[in-house]
């Protein structure tokens, strides 16, 4: 509730930004279920410019993904871009996640925590599928290219290209965002 959202944001000592987006950019079970940095990071550089401060939450496994999207966000500004990994409780993570906009995570227990919440969510599938493990809410955009390679299942994509993941693009995973981000460009 707003309360709890409210003590999260002060214990973290967060100020809460007009417009807030989540990225959840990790996947415990390995490389071929995350989006990879380089496009997150681009569709942060859009948001950015759209107006949305990024919290990027997850596990301390996942801090370096969060720093290499940083690093690879060039025109975002200082601050822009919040590395939240490893930071929080799992509590604090769900007020977090309560108070974004949407979220963007890939298939995760962070995507099940979004949908859980309601929150406008669009999740990204590589290597697994959301036939099997889908985001219970009609909040969710499920996300993936339905490749002939996948879903493989594996952790590492067993071809070495990944491209059920690189060949996803920003630019779609922007238009699924909510129409209130798209709208504001039109």
């Amino acid at each position: 509730d707003a309360q709890q959202q409210a003590e999260t944001l002060a214990a973290l000592k967060i100020t809460r930004p007009e417009k807030v987006a989540v990225f959840c950019p990790g996947a415990e079970y390995g490389p071929a279920k995350r989006w990879p940095a380089k496009h997150l990071a681009s569709l942060a550089e859009t948001l950015s410019q759209r107006g949305y401060q990024l919290w990027l939450l997850g596990s301390t496994k996942d801090r370096a993904i969060a720093e290499a999207i940083i690093a690879q966000a060039t025109s975002v500004s200082p601050g822009g871009l919040l590395n939240l990994c490893g930071t929080t409780s799992l509590a604090q993570a769900i007020d977090l996640i309560a108070a974004a906009a949407f979220v963007v995570c890939n298939d995760s227990g962070l995507m099940h925590v979004a949908a859980a919440l309601g929150r406008p969510l669009i999740a990204v599938y590589g290597s697994s599928s959301p036939g099997f493990t889908p985001p219970l809410s009609e909040q969710a955009q499920v996300i993936s290219l339905g490749l002939t390679c996948s879903p493989c299942f594996k952790r590492d994509c067993p071809l070495g290209h990944l491209d059920c993941l690189n060949q996803l693009t920003p630019d779609r995973v922007l238009a699924a965002c909510p129409p209130s981000v798209n709208e504001e460009t039109s």
